[in-house]
């Protein structure tokens, strides 16, 4: 399982970084293509924050902060080998966002963002697909999570 996990970590990784550097490569920064009018463009815009640039300018700490995780998040992967393939397939694709992101930290100073829709007239922020996997896996675990815990007490009240 733990073969899997690293494919899925990569697969997600490399998706992230490859259209990271189709964008840097082919866009200026700001720069934007309409996709869909009015709901979805690709936009070229750079984040040296975390989400919503909460943190804008600590690089050095979103970059501990991006190892930290990863490595409670390993260490939770070896430690718990009762984890179902629902799960690591979740911590997978979670790692390959945190991954993603950390690289471009590392390599650019601050997050490649691309992705632009308006949702009802909001113009949601910017993200990318590693924003994506991170966002997705957490909302899945704590779904999981939560109906999980509903099991057990109700497996407890019987």
């Amino acid at each position: 399982m733990i073969r899997i996990s690293l494919i899925i970590t990569l697969i997600c990784t490399l998706i992230d970084q490859i259209v990271k550097i189709i964008i840097v490569g082919t866009m200026t920064t700001h720069s934007s293509y309409s996709i869909i009018p009015n709901f979805f463009s690709i936009t070229y815009v750079e984040n040296d924050g975390a989400a919503w640039s909460i943190f804008s300018g600590n690089r050095i700490f979103l970059i501990i902060i991006s190892l930290i995780a990863l490595i409670l998040i390993y260490l939770y992967f070896i430690k718990n080998k009762n984890m179902n393939k629902f799960e690591f397939i979740n911590y997978s694709i979670l790692l390959g966002g945190i991954i993603g992101n950390l690289l471009d930290r590392i390599k650019y100073g601050k997050v490649i963002d691309y992705l632009d829709f308006k949702i009802f007239n909001y113009d949601f922020p910017v993200f990318n697909f590693a924003d994506m996997c991170i966002v997705i896996s957490i909302i899945l675990l704590v779904i999981y999570s939560f109906k999980d815990g509903i099991k057990n007490a109700n497996n407890k009240n019987q």
